[in-house]
């Protein structure tokens, strides 16, 4: 219920067909979909290797999310959705959460396309239902498209503008035309389409909140709430799909809640006080000082840490490059060394943490040493466009000696920034031109990252910069995040396992609109590069080089101040739970666990 999973992922070829006379596409069939590599399941498999196919069906596990919620529509651009939202409609393909991008048929059993990426068409499996009963159809296929382009978030019809239309070609077969045959946009349609139901939809607004749980077709449909505070979703007893080899093994609660508190703080003592079930720590002294209590001296509570190697997020505080003040970017390095993250570590943070440098962490795309003579070839011909550090050196974040004082740091930011024209005057970094202070807002939602913000604050102020900490609820930060209207926020940008096409959404200019590009970055040496990313998807070779190549350009660039990582799962559960024997590779795989009677029988009773 908790995993989304991203766009840009490509379709393995299968059958191929012999050209029609008088046409110079080929014909290629085919059923799994993969994005990298070739897929590691064949046609018949029975189902994931990190499942247990004879998981028990029944119980409940309950969730805790921060804030509230005023709408049960994930694609609205007002309002905030309920947790779990999205997962109610079934895609037409299912990742495997053990390999990067490959995945295996659900609404859809298998694609037609010309080898010349100029249409497609997607078979239906005819016993696909939406949870009233009604088939899903290629109307449906074909609806939702229109509806995405007509009523949904801009970065959608930047994002497929080479598509010329979905439509209908039988009742359970849906066609995709390409304006401009574009292999990229035409598979990521394909696997990423949430298929809504044309008759819930057809009067509703896309854009705007919902008030009512829609019509859905997933393993889950919302069957209670109250408004803003919880929302529970009831196992689909007659679900369709649920003997697919994509779902064997999984959905094996019979109820997912999500209860709503008002700080993290508060969240975790309900958690220890029984209120639900499950929770995943992010907050290091949390995890280090108060996991503890009767709950787990007793052995009702379960806390275990679970090493990874999943590619991580780069987590940072943003700058607004769109705002004056940080447009220069020697200014935004000048920042950089007033974080102290030695000293933040030890202190705050229990020495659990590593610094994040890249924004491909834990992935061989990550930028080390020098660039390689195939990322030269990339990255020579945009030598005027970049900074002359990214063929030169090696970026690593500032690093301080732990004690507190940052002295020979604050030496290089006073010179950074008077060579962008600022100098201290009465204690206060002034613009040497316009006798403005530097200063700036650092929006946030959460208490935890108030309390990350703050060290932050106090070295800046050394350097007379004057971050004040702005605290919003999550409605009001959602709304301005996408309005960008803010300075700086303690955000970041999704793990990429690898350089896909979504880096376009983030980083590229053409999608300056999308929420993902928290930055707002506009930058032609990076659009070039994320260009070519998208425009090698199917060369391993080239992609190897371009992904370190852009990894330094957005480096040297320093849209971010980086933050850290930790490569483990640190959580607590309740212990009524049983898992499988293999985690899946890339994820946690909570959808694969399952309740335990006898583990749940030992328990409270209200945990059970």
């Amino acid at each position: 219920m908790r995993q989304r999973f991203a766009l840009g992922l490509l379709i393995t070829a299968g059958l191929s067909f012999g050209s029609a006379p008088g046409f110079a596409a080929e014909v290629i069939e085919s059923a799994s979909v993969v994005g990298f590599g070739t897929a590691k399941y064949p046609p018949d498999f029975p189902h994931f290797d990190y499942v247990n196919p004879d998981a028990p069906k029944g119980g409940s596990i309950t969730y805790a999310e921060v804030g509230t919620y005023d709408s049960f529509n994930r694609y609205g651009s007002r309002g905030v959705s309920a947790a779990g939202a999205e997962e109610i409609y079934d895609t037409l393909f299912v990742p495997a959460q053990d390999e990067i991008d490959s995945h295996y048929p659900l609404i859809a059993q298998k694609v037609r396309y010309a080898d010349d990426f100029s249409w497609m068409e997607i078979d239906i499996n005819p016993k696909a239902r939406f949870h009233d009963g009604q088939p899903i159809t290629a109307k449906d296929v074909a609806f939702t498209f229109d509806k995405f382009m007509k009523e949904g978030v801009p970065q959608f019809r930047v994002f497929y503008k080479d598509v010329k239309s979905v439509t209908v070609k039988a009742p359970l077969t849906a066609r995709v035309d390409m304006a401009v045959p574009n292999r990229e946009r035409l598979y990521s349609l394909v696997e990423g389409m949430n298929v809504l139901p044309e008759h819930f939809w057809k009067d509703k607004k896309l854009s705007e909140p919902l008030n009512e749980p829609p019509v859905g077709s997933s393993a889950y449909k919302i069957t209670s709430y109250q408004p803003g505070q919880s929302v529970t979703y009831s196992r689909v007893k007659d679900y369709w799909a649920a003997d697919l080899p994509v779902n064997v093994g999984r959905h094996n609660f019979d109820t997912i809640r999500y209860d709503y508190y008002r700080d993290d703080t508060v969240t975790l003592e309900a958690f220890k006080a029984g209120e639900y079930d499950f929770r995943q720590e992010n907050v290091a002294k949390f995890w280090a000082t108060l996991y503890e209590g009767n709950n787990f001296d007793n052995g009702f509570i379960k806390k275990e840490e679970i090493g990874h190697e999943i590619p991580q997020a780069m987590q940072g505080f943003v700058f607004n490059t769109q705002r004056s003040v940080f447009q220069d970017i020697r200014v935004r390095e000048a920042l950089n060394y007033a974080m102290d993250f030695e000293w933040m570590n030890k202190t705050l943070f229990y020495s659990q943490y590593t610094r994040s440098r890249s924004f491909f962490q834990n992935t061989p795309y990550e930028a080390k040493g020098l660039p390689s003579p195939a990322e030269l070839t990339y990255l020579t011909p945009l030598k005027d466009k970049i900074p002359a550090r990214v063929l030169t050196e090696t970026y690593q974040p500032p690093v301080t000696d732990g004690s507190g004082r940052i002295r020979q740091q604050a030496r290089k930011a006073f010179a950074l920034l008077k060579e962008a024209g600022w100098s201290l005057k009465d204690q206060v970094m002034t613009n040497e031109k316009t006798g403005e202070p530097l200063a700036f807002e650092l929006l946030i939602y959460s208490p935890t990252s108030e309390r990350i913000a703050i060290p932050l604050q106090k070295n800046l102020k050394q350097l007379g910069i004057d971050m004040k900490i702005r605290t919003v609820d999550t409605t009001q930060y959602i709304k301005r995040l996408r309005d960008r209207d803010f300075d700086m926020v303690s955000s970041g940008y999704a793990a990429n396992p690898y350089p896909t096409q979504n880096l376009l959404i983030a980083w590229n200019s053409n999608y300056l609109d999308s929420t993902y590009n928290t930055a707002g970055v506009q930058d032609a040496a990076i659009d070039t590069l994320t260009e070519q990313i998208a425009a090698h998807q199917r060369d391993p070779e080239a992609l190897a080089a371009l992904g370190p190549a852009l990894d330094r350009v957005l480096q040297w660039n320093f849209f971010v101040i980086p933050q850290w990582h930790l490569s483990k799962f640190r959580i607590a559960t309740w212990d009524k739970f049983d898992r499988p024997s293999v985690r899946p590779k890339y994820a946690l795989g909570v959808d694969t666990w399952w309740v335990d009677p006898a583990k749940a029988a030992k328990l409270p009773e209200k945990r059970r």
